[in-house]
C-alpha cells in the first residue's frame, strides 16, 4: 500500500504548483486567484528508493517496480470554511479521505502575488487552516451526540463508546487542542478511526520558500520549525518553483541542477521521507529475476500482513516468509550467497517485517 497525502492551505501558497512538480504533470492548474483549483486533483508518484535499484541491479531484475505515493491538491481554504465559506464544505469532505495533511504554507515575498490576507505569516495561515478544522470537527460532533441520544440511554454499547470518544474530543476542541492530542486506547482505536474527525489527521508543514532559500530556508521558516516542534509535528522546507522546474529536466541535467542549487536531494523525496516518519510506513522489497519491487507497510506490521499487501490469498495460505535483510543481500551479492553464508531466515507468523527486508512469502492455495 502507499498513502494518501493531502496537499492544503490557504489560496495562492504555492499548492498547485507544488502538486504539479510532484506528479511531474500540469493538471493542477496554477493561477494568481483564488480557487483555480476546484475539483481536487489527484495524482500518483513512485516513491524514490534508491535500495530498490541496488537491489534490482545484483538481481539483474527485468523490470523495477516502486511503491507508489498520492497526493491530493485541494481546493484553498479561507477563514470561514466550516460555515461553508468559500469553497469550504467541498474542501472538508475531500480532506476527510486523506491519511496525512500536507499544510503548505507561505514563506515567500513576491509582491506580484497576491495573498488572501494581505500579508505573509506562515504561522498565522496555520492557525487559520487548524482553526477551522476544528470548528468543522466541533460542529460534526455536536451534531452526532444529538443523534446517538436515544442509543446512549438505551445501553446500547456501540453508541456508549462512540459518546465517551466524541465527549474525549470535544474537550480537547474547545480548549483550542486539536483532536489529535487525545490518547486512546487499543481497544478504542477502531471506534476512534471511524468517527473520520479532520483534526486527527497527522500534520506536516510544507514552508515553500523562494529559490534563493531552499538549502538553508528563511525567518519565516524557523518561525514554522518552532511552531511544530512545540506540537509535536514535522515540518520540511521546499521551494514549488524548483521542484516545478525539477520536474521538467532529465536525471542526469535535475542531479546538476539540484547541485548548483546546494540542494542534496529533490524535495519530493525530502516531503515522501517526511511522509512516512508522520505515518509510521516501511518498505519491503520482494526480488527476483522477473522483478524487483518495493511495498509500503505500517511499522509493526507481522509477516501474514505484510503477504496480504500483495495479495488476500497470501495472507489467508501463509506458511512462512524467507527472509533476508537488505545489508546482508547487498554485502554477499544476493539471495544465493546470503542463502549460503546462513543470513536467509525462515520467519512464522509472529514476525514483525522491518524495513528494508527482501521477503519472499510460502503459502497454501
Amino acid at each position: 500500500m502507499g498513502f494518501k497525502m493531502g496537499i492544503v492551505g490557504l489560496p495562492n501558497v504555492g499548492k498547485s504548483t507544488l502538486f504539479n512538480a510532484l506528479t511531474r504533470t500540469a493538471a493542477a492548474q496554477a493561477a494568481n486567484f483564488p480557487f483555480c483549483t476546484i475539483e481536487p486533483n489527484v495524482g500518483d508518484v513512485a516513491v524514490p528508493d534508491a535500495r530498490l535499484d541496488r537491489l534490482a541491479e545484483i538481481a539483474q531484475s527485468k523490470q523495477i517496480i516502486p511503491t507508489r505515493m498520492t497526493f491530493v491538491d485541494i481546493a484553498g481554504l479561507v477563514k470561514g470554511a466550516s460555515k461553508g465559506e468559500g469553497l469550504g464544505n467541498q474542501f472538508l469532505a475531500n480532506i476527510r479521505e486523506v491519511d496525512a495533511i500536507a499544510h503548505v504554507l507561505r514563506c515567500f515575498e513576491d509582491g506580484d502575488v497576491t495573498h488572501v490576507e494581505g500579508r505573509v505569516d506562515p504561522v498565522a495561515d496555520a492557525e487559520t487552516i487548524e482553526t477551522e478544522l476544528m470548528l468543522a470537527d466541533i460542529e460534526s460532533i455536536e451534531k452526532r451526540l444529538q443523534n446517538i441520544v436515544r442509543k446512549v440511554r438505551g445501553g446500547d454499547k456501540e453508541a456508549v463508546q462512540q459518546e465517551r470518544l466524541m465527549r474525549a474530543a470535544l474537550e480537547a476542541l474547545e480548549q483550542g487542542k486539536p483532536a489529535r492530542v487525545v490518547e486512546v486506547d487499543a481497544e478504542d482505536l477502531r471506534a476512534w478511526k471511524l468517527l473520520q474527525l479532520l483534526t486527527t489527521k497527522p500534520v506536516l508543514y510544507v514552508c515553500n520558500v523562494g529559490e534563493a532559500e531552499a538549502a538553508e530556508g528563511n525567518a519565516h521558516a524557523a518561525k514554522v520549525a518552532e511552531m511544530a516542534a512545540a506540537e509535536g509535528n514535522a515540518h520540511v522546507v521546499i521551494s514549488a518553483q524548483i521542484e516545478e522546474e525539477i520536474s521538467q529536466l532529465e536525471p542526469e541535467e535535475a542531479t546538476m541542477f539540484l547541485e548548483e542549487m546546494g540542494l542534496s536531494e529533490a524535495g519530493l523525496d525530502r516531503l515522501i521521507q517526511a511522509g512516512y516518519a508522520l505515518l509510521h510506513l516501511e518498505t519491503y522489497f520482494t526480488v527476483g529475476p522477473k522483478e524487483a519491487r518495493a511495498w509500503t507497510i505500517r511499522h509493526g506490521t507481522s509477516a501474514p500482513k505484510a503477504a496480504g499487501v500483495i495479495h488476500g490469498d497470501f495472507e489467508k495460505g501463509f506458511i512462512r516468509a524467507e527472509t533476508i535483510s537488505y545489508n546482508d543481500f547487498v554485502s554477499l551479492g544476493g539471495e544465493q550467497p546470503a542463502k549460503e553464508a546462513g543470513k536467509m531466515r525462515a520467519e512464522g507468523k509472529s514476525y514483525v517485517v522491518k524495513d528494508g527486508d527482501v521477503l519472499h512469502f510460502l503459502f497454501n492455495t
